[in-house]
């Protein structure tokens, strides 16, 4: 069950009233530590998952004044191991996402002191981990190490255990290309998408927006558990004089959070990456430019040592899996998107390991396969056409399912051409925790350089040439053309 969250604004009064004023808990030292099971889970299934919660204990003196009582400490920053060679993974630290009925001790020695331990409750304390049982039956030790305390919990992997893993109702064949010149090129340059996952790791994984078989967004949160877990990136292609432009989006049904507050959480998300590729007679060109979106901001990366900043700064190089698949980071739950070379990124190329925890690793295949836990490797998409899929349903009168919603009508900055001036969808329809946080790419925007009247809404996806000739200083005489000779989302084919 997941928890809910007191609003933001009542955590910032909590915080504000609170002053300087600390639990007096924190003088307390930890003598006994905990591991627990959510559930009380003791078996596992091989490759599915339980939460695993830290809980700390401290002694302090009875009002007697004699002997002393064992007290539940807010205690965080556990570092947990899995001590038996090859048995399974552990995440990255949240709060504890289960039932617990067991209060934490408060010294009320100051007014507010019970009010600011609430809030560190509620908004603080990261105090469990996911732990992912390993294909192999057997018996399992886990450990957990606070403050020199350590708690130990044995977890037994039995393919005869309780399933907590609900059954997928969706399976999709495998996909009919439709014709496109361009889908060759989106083949070759399709990126390796290595993906940071958490305590909902199936909310992680890159997927069809129709993934729970109807093309509904409105559901799409509840449905995420039944689903199909089968990966996808949809992809776009635009090209000018000079340069091939690709885009990809990373569709996930459910953005989540261990501490919902302000939006974090939403149904739908879609973020995604744009390639700018020089035609330089080559099959396939030479990729100068990767650009990605994380949170309504834009970030670039290149491939050429002579590219310099523009309205942009650039914010690293770009890393390639099996020489031409760019690496991008995903973070979990949020899902923006960074290169792997980027402060954000929390992903090690050389290495193969995720430095925060666990993650999977997505690449091109041509087949929507399944990750098979939160730390897969290799795991193979399939590409779906933006223009089959989402545009043409977008701009048609006649589609009635609750897709799109916060109808728009695009218009660019810089005089550029402005397609059909129809009104489109601008984002996913979606109502869970927060409303229609999605788009899809020709809803996407960029702060800086929209509140700089640079970019407009949605250019950066349906002009990517001119975008990126205002993010990126060229050398003299090699800038992208900016004249369209294929672009169906601005009417030029």
């Amino acid at each position: 069950m997941r928890n809910r969250c007191l609003p933001l604004s009542l955590l910032s009064l909590l915080l504000v009233s609170a002053g300087t004023v600390h639990p007096q808990q924190n003088s307390i030292g930890v003598t006994e530590v905990v591991l627990k099971a959510d559930g009380d889970v003791v078996r596992l299934r091989p490759l599915e998952s339980v939460q695993l919660q830290v809980r700390a204990y401290g002694e302090v003196a009875k009002d007697t004044g004699e002997g002393k009582d064992r007290v539940r400490l807010q205690r965080a920053g556990a570092k947990l191991s899995v001590l038996t060679p090859n048995g399974g993974w552990v995440s990255k630290p949240f709060k504890f996402q289960g039932r617990d009925g067991e209060s934490f001790y408060q010294d009320a020695s100051g007014k507010f002191a019970a009010i600011f331990g609430m809030a560190n409750k509620h908004f603080l304390l990261q105090d469990a981990n996911l732990y992912t049982a390993p294909e192999q039956p057997g018996k399992y030790e886990i450990e957990a190490d606070l403050d020199g305390k350590k708690g130990r919990i044995t977890i037994e992997v039995a393919a005869g255990a309780p399933s907590r893993r609900p059954a997928e109702t969706t399976q999709f064949p495998p996909e009919t290309h439709v014709l496109d010149p361009y889908r060759l090129l989106a083949e070759h340059w399709a990126p390796m998408f290595a993906q940071e996952s958490w305590f909902q790791p199936k909310a992680d994984i890159p997927t069809r927006f129709d993934f729970d078989n109807d093309w509904h967004g409105d559901n799409n949160w509840d449905n995420m558990e039944t689903g199909t877990s089968q990966a996808y990136v949809y992809y776009a292609a635009m090209e000018t004089q000079s340069h091939w432009f690709l885009s990809y989006n990373a569709f996930h049904p459910r953005v989540y959070s261990d501490k919902c507050v302000a939006g974090s959480c939403h149904e739908n998300d879609n973020e995604g990456l744009i390639l700018t590729v020089r035609k330089d007679g080559s099959e396939f060109g030479k990729l100068e430019v990767m650009e990605t979106l994380a949170h309504n901001n834009v970030y670039s990366f290149v491939n050429d040592s002579r590219l310099r900043k523009g309205a942009h700064s650039i914010d690293g190089r770009i890393e390639f899996w099996q020489q031409s698949h760019p690496v991008a980071y995903v973070e979990s739950g949020g899902h923006g998107i960074y290169g792997s070379t980027s402060s954000h990124s929390k992903y090690d190329l050389a290495n193969d390991k995720f430095t925060s925890g666990l993650g999977m690793t997505f690449v091109y295949k041509g087949v929507a396969e399944r990750a098979k836990h939160g730390n897969d490797r290799l795991v193979g998409y399939e590409l779906l056409p933006i223009l089959d899929h989402w545009w043409k349903k977008s701009a048609s009168e006649s589609w009635t399912d609750r897709t799109f919603d916060e109808a728009y009508v695009y218009a660019p900055f810089g005089g550029r051409p402005a397609g059909n001036g129809r009104k489109m969808g601008g984002t996913f329809l979606g109502r869970k925790e927060s409303s229609n946080k999605a788009k899809p790419f020709w809803g996407w925007h960029d702060t800086a350089s929209r509140k700089k009247g640079l970019i407009a809404t949605g250019q950066w996806g349906l002009d990517p040439a001119y975008a990126v000739s205002k993010f990126i200083t060229f050398p003299a005489g090699e800038a992208p053309s900016v004249d369209y000779t294929y672009n169906p989302y601005l009417n030029i084919e």
